[in-house]
């Protein structure tokens, strides 16, 4: 099983700014990534008048398309977050940002100037990366620490592949 780990924050704390320091640290180190997006709008990744938006326009439910550099799989339906995992092979770790309330190691993203408490108590956290110090045994670090949470995971992930 491929170890997920969540980037959680409310909106506007840095979530996307911290994930890409983290995704360019983990790449530097070798592992292999997939970052699944939670997206609590109406998101669009095809363009109107595109082949793949004219089948999904014609009624397609799933639309593929691939060529030598990439591929995307379009499915026009709710997918659970079990279901998104289930398409991700050939990678070393999937980094999310949101899906706060799956049952995977979340990271707190806190920043003071958002206005917003802590998007939960402490304690639900695998580590909190903060501009503000916090009182608790959870690992804490500052937000332009990658390379900490990065080894913070690899350390984690070790020790669970040692004891297999």
């Amino acid at each position: 099983m491929i170890p997920v780990y969540s980037i959680v924050g409310y909106s506007g704390t840095g979530k996307t700014t911290f994930l890409e320091k983290l995704i360019a640290e983990l790449k530097a180190r070798g592992i292999r990534l997939a970052v699944i997006k939670h997206d609590s709008h109406h998101f669009e990744m095809d363009k109107e008048g595109k082949d793949t938006w004219r089948f999904s326009q014609a009624g397609a439910d799933v639309v593929a398309i691939a060529s030598k550099e990439k591929s995307a799989i379009i499915e026009h339906r709710t997918l659970e977050f079990s279901d998104v995992l289930k398409h991700i092979h050939n990678v070393d770790l999937i980094l999310t940002e949101g899906y706060k309330h799956e049952n995977h190691p979340k990271i707190a993203i806190y920043r003071a100037a958002s206005g917003n408490a802590l998007i939960g108590p402490p304690e639900e956290f695998f580590a909190i990366v903060t501009d503000t110090p916090f009182e608790t045994d959870k690992p804490c670090f500052s937000l332009d620490d990658a390379a900490g949470v990065a080894d913070l995971i690899m350390k984690q992930e070790d020790t669970i592949y040692a004891q297999i």
